[in-house]
């Protein structure tokens, strides 16, 4: 697959030079395995029959159970869909979506479609077979695993993609996380910047920053909390170990005359010395790994100053389901984040209790507001698609993007995936 190398912070400048990473392998040619893909094919069929959609194959023959207004999946290559499939479960159908062994039909939302085969995740699979997973899952490798080497390595390969690909699909704000919208029933508009500002107020309500307060932001992003929280009158350190963002966000606070008041640092979060009255940091804890967990939150709980507060927005799933998935590598992490794990509330809850003196203290979970600022993400993403491929990324980067973001708000829709809102103190 051809992506592109670093880029300037500059849009419109010389365009990027487009280069080949092993990172991202080629799915073009399906592996060949009959007999997994014939057992893969068999469990296709029997788990599609009670999924409320039309799976239209070859020659017109149509599986599921949906009707004619259901959402349309339209199969194109079955035997290499089902000898991905074999090959990977957890990987093999992203796999063919990337490389067009299937697609949604012409009147159908990809997330639609998505939707209720995330909603029957757990059940798709006979239980039987279940239990055979820890045989057949591939596990997570090791150089993935989130040393500071590691974790410089394996952000680099997503966020380091080109700052150019994130401004093309993002709000002004720069901000690559869930976004709060007005509540469900509000009659107000869901403009997708004012909910990521209003978001970005949120976790800095619960940090209580205000002026004069001293906070520490872990993982700077595109820098627009920093840029918040300096103009509340807080003098703010943000640390991130992308390259690429640090630079943009460098320019961005000095576009917003606010360089006096924000240092932003190069640096991986177990290297930061020092107090701080208020520690913020969003959807930062899904690429710090289970084995530094401990290390993370012992980290919050030293560099937090008598009487602060912490801000932490994270991603999480059901207990049992991280238990039963945190050592299967997926496709997410194969093609997205490598060395990711998203947590539960409980694991959070578990290594404050062990590793610190903090505690969860206030908390709002925003799950439906990130499906909704994933739809925003896609629209924009596909609209801007010709942009974006004149970057240098190809027609399967473009559906590999589109299938991350789709099944990604398919997991939120259904509450497979939630995201919560928290403030941490010491414990009471």
């Amino acid at each position: 697959m051809t992506i592109i190398d670093r880029d300037s912070d500059r849009r419109g400048d010389t365009p990027p030079v487009p280069v080949d990473l092993d990172a991202w392998p080629a799915t073009a040619v399906a592996p060949r395995a009959p007999v997994a893909g014939a057992v893969a094919g068999a469990i296709f069929h029997r788990a599609v029959r009670r999924v409320p959609v039309r799976i239209t194959m070859p020659g017109g023959r149509v599986l599921g159970s949906g009707g004619p207004d259901a959402p349309e999946m339209v199969v194109h290559r079955p035997e290499d869909l089902f000898a991905r499939l074999g090959a990977d479960l957890r990987i093999g159908f992203g796999e063919a979506y990337m490389a067009g062994d299937w697609s949604h039909g012409p009147d159908t939302d990809l997330a639609d479609l998505l939707t209720p085969f995330a909603a029957r995740l757990t059940r798709l699979v006979p239980k039987p077979l279940q239990r055979l997973r820890g045989l057949v899952d591939k596990r997570l490798p090791g150089h993935e695993a989130n040393t500071v080497e590691g974790a410089r390595s394996n952000i680099s390969r997503h966020y380091d993609l080109s700052n150019d690909l994130f401004a093309a699909f993002l709000d002004p704000t720069m901000s690559y996380s869930a976004a709060w919208f007005p509540d469900a029933d509000s009659p107000e508009p869901r403009e997708l910047e004012a909910a990521q500002l209003r978001k970005i107020d949120g976790i800095l309500d619960y940090a209580r920053v205000g002026a004069g307060t001293r906070v520490l932001e872990i993982g700077t992003g595109w820098g627009s909390l920093a840029i918040r929280a300096a103009q509340r009158g807080a003098r703010v350190t943000s640390v991130t170990i992308s390259a690429e963002q640090r630079d943009l966000a460098l320019k961005r606070i000095a576009e917003a005359g606010l360089t006096d008041a924000i240092e932003v640092r190069l640096q991986d979060y177990r290297e930061v010395e020092g107090e701080y009255d208020a520690v913020v940091s969003v959807e930062m804890i899904e690429a710090v790994g289970e084995e530094y967990w401990p290390t993370y939150f012992a980290t919050l709980d030293r560099v937090l100053a008598p009487g602060g507060r912490i801000g932490l927005q994270a991603i999480t799933m059901d207990h049992e389901r991280m238990l039963t998935t945190r050592r299967s590598y997926g496709w997410i992490q194969k093609y997205i984040f490598p060395g990711g794990l998203i947590p539960s509330l409980r694991a959070i809850d578990d290594n404050l209790q062990q590793y610190t003196r903090l505690a969860v203290l206030e908390q709002r979970e925003l799950g439906w507001h990130y499906a909704e600022t994933l739809r925003h993400w896609r629209v924009r993403f596909l609209d801007n698609w010709p942009d974006i491929r004149g970057l240098g990324f190809d027609e399967t980067f473009r559906r590999l993007w589109e299938f991350y973001l789709a099944y990604s708000e398919a997991g939120f829709r259904t509450g497979y995936l939630k995201v919560e809102q928290l403030a941490l103190g010491p414990r009471p």
